[in-house]
């Protein structure tokens, strides 16, 4: 299967499904999907036209994880090419799967169905919120392999659940469902129809001006687990980018008498 077949981009005016294209692996992630997963969210942080991304999996499952039997085919080659990941002092190519949906100045909202396990909760977590069935299937499965979560799953599971939840989820590789998950706080809504229920969540965030979107994910992503000081530096530096620009003054006009007054491209943002 082609880079291009392993991800497929499905534009709806705004929005963006990136949807995960493998349904006869389970989503399996193999280096073509991992490639195209980054190079996606590449180009569409340069999109100042959009307005909110989907992330879901084409099939029964939104991915099932790392596929080793593809991964794996090659050894002589993959064992290098992952080593070499692990030497760089920066996020590497494995890293950005999951963490390239932050540097989107618009809501990324992952819709969950099925077995998320592995490299595929990782891309969920790196979604700005999480929509999951309530008999989804999720695991940080990496010890079952004799790893551990490698693809920002450490960096992004401390924002959301206890290190003593985090630590259980990683040592055991327990499988939980979509109504565990939501209790533990790894994933933020339950819905039957997940994609339905994401697509109506990132209409409700990405409602107002798209540059105070994109600068309140980013303070929030900045100001989260920094000091008050670093945090109120922060709002203070993200607010003088908005202050007065066309975007906020649209925004006093559609509060004073002219709703449908069209918001400008997003000036915030790569």
């Amino acid at each position: 299967m082609s880079r291009s077949e392993t991800v497929v981009l499905e534009r709806d005016d705004e929005r963006v499904h990136v949807c995960l294209n493998r349904p006869e692996k389970h989503n399996g992630m193999n280096f073509d999907m991992l490639d195209s997963v980054n190079e996606a969210a590449k180009s569409l942080a340069k999109d100042k036209a959009l307005r909110s991304v989907v992330i879901r999996g084409n099939g029964p499952s939104f991915c099932a994880g790392l596929d080793f039997g593809s991964v794996l085919k090659s050894p002589l080659t993959a064992a290098p090419l992952m080593m070499s990941q692990l030497m760089l002092p920066y996020a590497n190519r494995f890293q950005r799967w999951s963490l390239a949906w932050r540097d989107l100045g618009v809501p990324v909202v992952a819709a969950i169905h099925g077995n998320c396990f592995g490299a595929g909760i990782q891309l969920a977590l790196g979604a700005d919120v999480r929509v999951a069935t309530p008999d989804a299937r999720l695991s940080v499965m990496e010890a079952k392999w004799g790893l551990v979560p490698d693809m920002g799953g450490a960096a992004l599971l401390r924002e959301l659940v206890r290190i003593d939840v985090a630590k259980q989820l990683v040592m055991s590789a327990k499988i939980i469902d979509g109504r565990e998950a939501h209790a533990l706080g790894l994933v933020t809504h339950l819905a039957d129809d997940p994609v339905a229920r994401a697509e109506e969540i990132a209409a409700e965030m990405s409602a107002f001006s798209p540059d105070a979107v994109a600068a309140g994910k980013f303070l929030l992503q900045e100001a989260w687990d920094g000091s008050e000081s670093e945090a109120t530096a922060a709002e203070r530096r993200w607010q003088r980018r908005l202050i007065g620009r066309s975007n906020q003054r649209i925004s006093i006009a559609r509060n004073g008498g002219e709703p449908d007054k069209p918001f400008d491209k997003r000036r915030i943002g790569s």
